[in-house]
């Protein structure tokens, strides 16, 4: 009987015990963790917030990938030698009509041709063919009483030059539509970023370079005015990376060239370099 009452109390007392020991340890426990978990994920949400505003920072420092300077930086591109090569419709309109001068009796030729018009056949159509035309006119005349000779002759040369000056609008390049205007643009970078000794050397890398800038900021353009032309949005992207690749490979077989055509080209060195984000 006294051996059972034994037993039972100590059963009691152990259970007692072990449940204020058990309850006493895990609360603390689990406070102590809780408590530490807290204070990791505030560190982490600080970290994180802290390299958000960081990469903030430096996309607002970073060039702009697709025009390749700095906000607020277009002087860097206005004084470019690309930017002086290329011709705008802007440019063109801004041009006056071919024209006779009727002062000096000279026919005014535009100073934008069509394609397919060089300096050596402007010679020709506007100076040499003028003149071999107007000696034929007279030739097939016969011979004519001298003092009539002049006066037919002054005749004949304002005929050809009217001539002149109607073949001058119609080889005007504002009778182009924009492929031609492109064509025009292509022909001044392959001769302006050329080597002298080679003036049509298209697989030159600066001129690689000239003529993607040229597309990008074309197709820039586009698309500040047609935003949701999402095909010409990765044709740009992928021009932006064709770029970067063709600078890339210049920076490696030449340092200076690389540094001498992104100054050319009025872009930096951001803008080319890293990871780009359109």
């Amino acid at each position: 009987m006294l051996g059972a009452q034994l037993a039972q109390c100590s059963r009691t007392l152990a259970s007692s015990s072990s449940a204020r020991a058990a309850s006493l340890h895990t609360s603390a426990v689990l406070q102590a963790v809780s408590t530490r978990t807290r204070k990791t994920q505030r560190t982490l949400k600080a970290n994180v917030q802290r390299r958000e505003e960081l990469q903030r920072q430096a996309q607002q420092s970073r060039p702009h990938v697709v025009l390749g300077y700095k906000a607020g930086d277009e002087a860097k591109w206005q004084n470019s030698d690309l930017a002086k090569v290329l011709i705008t419709e802007e440019d063109i309109r801004a041009t006056p009509e071919p024209s006779v001068d009727p002062a000096s009796g000279t026919v005014q030729v535009p100073p934008f041709f069509n394609y397919g018009i060089g300096e050596k056949e402007k010679e020709v159509l506007f100076e040499v063919l003028p003149r071999l035309s107007q000696h034929g006119q007279m030739q097939a005349r016969g011979p004519a009483d001298p003092r009539a000779i002049s006066g037919v002759y002054a005749q004949k040369g304002l005929e050809e030059q009217k001539k002149a000056a109607m073949l001058a609008r119609m080889v005007d390049l504002r009778n182009a539509n924009a492929r031609g205007i492109a064509f025009e643009n292509r022909r001044r970078i392959v001769a302006a970023f050329s080597e002298p000794e080679n003036p049509t050397d298209t697989g030159r890398p600066e001129v690689q370079a000239a003529l993607a800038t040229m597309r990008i900021r074309n197709l820039w353009d586009h698309l500040s005015r047609c935003k949701r032309d999402i095909a010409n949005r990765r044709s740009l992207r992928k021009l932006v990376h064709e770029r970067a690749k063709i600078l890339r490979y210049l920076k490696s077989v030449d340092e200076d060239r690389y540094d001498r055509i992104l100054e050319r080209l009025g872009l930096e060195r951001g803008a080319v370099e890293g990871e780009l984000v359109v």
